[in-house]
């Protein structure tokens, strides 16, 4: 398939993803549909371009890995994982309600295709790192595919992963980097300042490729591009909220749950 009528393919499955995101969020009446929205592209073109799982696959020692270190963001992977047939889109109705599986925060034991429990945020690169050196050990050579928030670089365990992955040369860690320059109460920069952060990754020994987070066709590019035997950071520039008018780049809805009136607009908006 062309590169361009695959990423176009990709864009709808991220609008479908959207939808599914606001819908569960409205449903729970709890989320964190902000970070979830910004993260949609990123997720949805690693599970669905590049990466080798399915539900298929899930046992498979040789199968690529999937992390998502910003956890709080467990609607956006849910959704994808659902559209990818590891558990019917109908569960997706029992997000964080009690006793189901689809938590807050993704658990490896309750849900099929999720790689690692995350929540402390720093956890996932860490453990990405040791995934790619498993990886590396046993010579099946699959992929690990970590996603972070921004605000989650200001912890300090994922510069010792970043060191550690650089040492190694793994170039089988890829770590996507949601740069939406927003976290829970305020500005990244104004908070901790991150920039420049490109440069940030480059000194610690990785390839780096920053583009437009919200793009499948740049995320895919990005995604498939020569390592040049290093791990590689990719600085996904995003929009906290894509695709919602009145979430997008307000920090207000980090952790804010719509009216019913507004889950209409945004699924107007999503349509």
């Amino acid at each position: 398939m062309p590169e361009g009528e695959r990423a176009e393919q990709l864009k709808l499955v991220a609008k479908q993803v959207r939808r599914l995101i606001v819908q569960m969020i409205d449903t729970a009446r709890a989320g964190h549909i902000g970070g979830d929205l910004s993260v949609t592209d990123a997720l949805v073109t690693a599970a669905f371009g590049v990466l080798n799982i399915s539900p298929e696959t899930a046992d498979d020692p040789g199968r690529d890995r999937l992390i998502l270190s910003k956890g709080h963001c467990a609607a956006a992977l849910y959704s994808v994982l659902a559209l990818r047939g590891f558990f019917p889109v109908d569960d997706l109705e029992t997000f964080m309600k009690p006793l189901s599986k689809l938590n807050g925060h993704p658990n490896r034991l309750k849900v099929k295709g999720v790689e690692a429990n995350t929540g402390p945020l720093g956890h996932g690169l860490p453990i990405g790192v040791g995934s790619a050196v498993a990886s590396k050990l046993s010579g099946k050579n699959w992929q690990t595919f970590v996603f972070t928030g921004d605000g989650e670089l200001q912890e300090g365990s994922n510069w010792e992963a970043a060191m550690t992955a650089a040492h190694r040369k793994l170039d089988n860690l890829v770590v996507i980097v949601d740069r939406n320059r927003l976290q829970q109460g305020a500005r990244t920069e104004d908070t901790a300042s991150l920039d420049p952060l490109p440069e940030k990754w480059a000194s610690f020994g990785w390839e780096v490729a920053e583009i437009d987070g919200n793009d499948t066709a740049a995320l895919l590019k990005a995604f498939t591009q020569n390592r040049n035997g290093k791990p590689l950071a990719v600085i996904a520039n995003t929009l906290k909220g894509k695709g919602v008018s009145f979430i997008e780049d307000r920090v207000e809805w980090h952790h804010k749950v719509p009216s019913k009136e507004q889950v209409e607009l945004a699924l107007k908006e999503l349509a």
